[in-house]
């Protein structure tokens, strides 16, 4: 364990004051602030560059080799997690953020009301789709962030304002890196 892995869960209290300034996200045009590989389970590489592909997803993400000895799930092919809700469950600690298991952090509105399902955004030099299924965290989510934040992403509020994240597919190959725009089409 790093010094970037140390626990801190915050309390529902806390959560919910940094709200307003989640809700305050841009809704039509925002920013790329962190790219996340997972070569293997449990692994992240932050990544300067990454390539979208359509059969692969983020290329060399272990989504390509599915889950249990099923195939890859194209509606789950890549998740997108703000970079506000990032930074409020990890405390403020900017490379926690990882730890959340998404591959794309954005300063974006990734709201339900901005971003129904079919939506489609220009992500750095590709263009991804907002799918159906809902994304919602996982044990290792509690285990990082805490059952509050857990509690928190999946609210009744959490699950209409997405603060786990959204799931999407590559729908035009590209390139996308920190600093890039994202923005809904």
């Amino acid at each position: 364990m790093t010094a970037t892995d140390a626990v801190l869960h915050l309390t529902t209290a806390e959560l919910e004051a940094g709200l307003d300034h989640v809700r305050a996200a841009p809704a039509r045009s925002g920013t790329v602030e962190l790219v996340v590989r997972r070569p293997r389970q449990g692994e992240r590489e932050v990544l300067e560059e990454a390539r979208l592909d359509l059969e692969q997803g983020l290329v060399g993400d272990r989504w390509v080799r599915g889950k249990r000895g099923r195939p890859p799930n194209p509606q789950t092919q890549l998740t997108l997690m703000s970079s506000r809700v990032a930074d409020l469950v990890a405390g403020g600690a900017r490379g926690r953020w990882a730890l959340a298991g998404d591959q794309l952090y954005v300063d974006l509105d990734l709201s339900e009301a901005s971003l129904p399902a079919g939506a489609r955004l220009a992500v750095g030099s590709a263009e991804v789709e907002i799918t159906p299924p809902p994304h919602t965290g996982c044990k290792k989510f509690v285990e990082r962030f805490g059952l509050a934040a857990m509690t928190f992403v999946n609210s009744g509020e959490g699950r209409v304002l997405r603060l786990r994240g959204v799931n999407a597919r590559v729908v035009e190959p590209g390139v996308v890196r920190p600093g890039d725009e994202i923005r809904v089409l």
